[in-house]
Parts: C-alpha cells; structure tokens; sequence
C-alpha cells in the first residue's frame, strides 16, 4: 500500500463516518483523484471496500518475538499488545462506522460488504493471532487442543461487550488509552489462567 493509496481508503473511512453515500465518485471527489485511478488501484467498490476493511485490519497486529527464544514475558507482551490494538480499533469512530454499514448491508442484501469485513476483518485477525498461540503451544507456554477455539476465547476476554455497546450508540463507553491497556492485559492474566500450561492438567484442552 503507497501512501497516496492510504490516503485514499482514509478518505473513505472518513465519508462512512459522515454517513455519506460511498460511491466511487464521492471518494474520487474526497481523495482529490479520477475514478479511472480508483478502478485501476482497486478495481471495483467492492474491492475498494475490501481493500478499506484491510488498511483498517492492518492495525491490529499480533506482536514481534523471535519463535525460538518465545517465553511466558514475551508471549504476554505480544497477547497485550495484540489485545491493545484490537480495542483501539474497534473503539475508533471510523471502525463503529464501517461496521455499523456493513451491518445495514448484510441485513439488506444491497452489496458483499458484511462478508468482506468478515473475511479480511475478524477472520483474517484470527489467522494472524494463531500462529502465535500455535507457537506457544509447541514451546509448553500454553495447552490447548483447538487454536481457533483458544482464539475465539482470547478474543472474548478482550472484546467483552465493548463492540456492541459501540456499535448501539452507548455513549457512557468511553475508553482512554490507560484504559485499553489496563483491559488489554487483564484478558491476557484471564487467558493464562485458562490456557496457560503451568495451570492446566495434562488431560485439560
């Protein structure tokens, strides 16, 4: 992604948060660029949506270790790391607007825009996180008989009911940057508990 590219999906991000109608004419118009430049950079809407949902996506991130040297300090940084990052994003005003749309389309039928935030959103966040928790498992950190199942766990510990309330207009819900921290590594302390290796009996999963 160039940073003229960047520029562009941020100036969709920005017409969602606006509620403004997202054709490629209003994002040409936004980003100061011809459709012509829109449809070779991204081909369609519906690429341009995807390729929105993933430049969103890219800011969640699942840590950096070396898998040699993976330990139980570096696997909980990683974990709280990924976690911060995950609540920030959902948290911010352009992700409650994408996912607000993509909500009304899947409801409506008008477009592929609720499956392209599944697939390039929480699923391939999914797929990010879990060579990780795989790696921690190989070096005895964590037990666990079902990566995707340990995933959605660990995403639950994080995300609680913060999205939903979002997404519902729950103004009360106002998460500061020490505040995603403290929930961050709480999440992490509850999956250890549950996954950790040195807490678990061999036969657990």
């Amino acid at each position: 992604m160039t940073t003229r590219q960047g520029e562009v999906l941020d100036a969709v991000l920005d017409l969602l948060v606006e509620g403004s109608a997202l054709t490629m004419n209003a994002v040409a118009r936004r980003a100061s660029c011809s459709k012509e430049t829109l449809y070779k950079w991204f081909g369609d809407r519906d690429g341009l949506l995807r390729a929105t949902v993933q430049w969103q996506a890219s800011r969640v991130r699942a840590g950096n270790y070396e898998r040699q040297k993976l330990d139980t300090a570096a696997l909980r940084e990683s974990l709280e790391q990924f976690a911060a990052n995950w609540l920030a994003v959902i948290s911010s005003r352009t992700s409650i607007a994408l996912n607000r749309v993509a909500i009304a389309d899947a409801g409506s039928g008008k477009s592929n825009l609720g499956a392209i935030v599944l697939e390039n959103g929480r699923f391939a966040i999914g797929e990010r996180l879990k060579p990780l928790l795989e790696d921690a498992r190989e070096a005895g950190l964590l037990r666990f008989n079902d990566a995707e199942e340990a995933f959605r766990t660990f995403f639950g510990l994080a995300g609680r009911d913060v999205q939903i309330r979002l997404l519902l207009g729950d103004t009360t819900l106002n998460l500061s940057k020490q505040d995603i921290e403290r929930d961050a590594a709480e999440a992490t302390r509850q999956f250890f508990a549950l996954y950790g290796a040195s807490q678990l009996p061999a036969e657990a999963g």
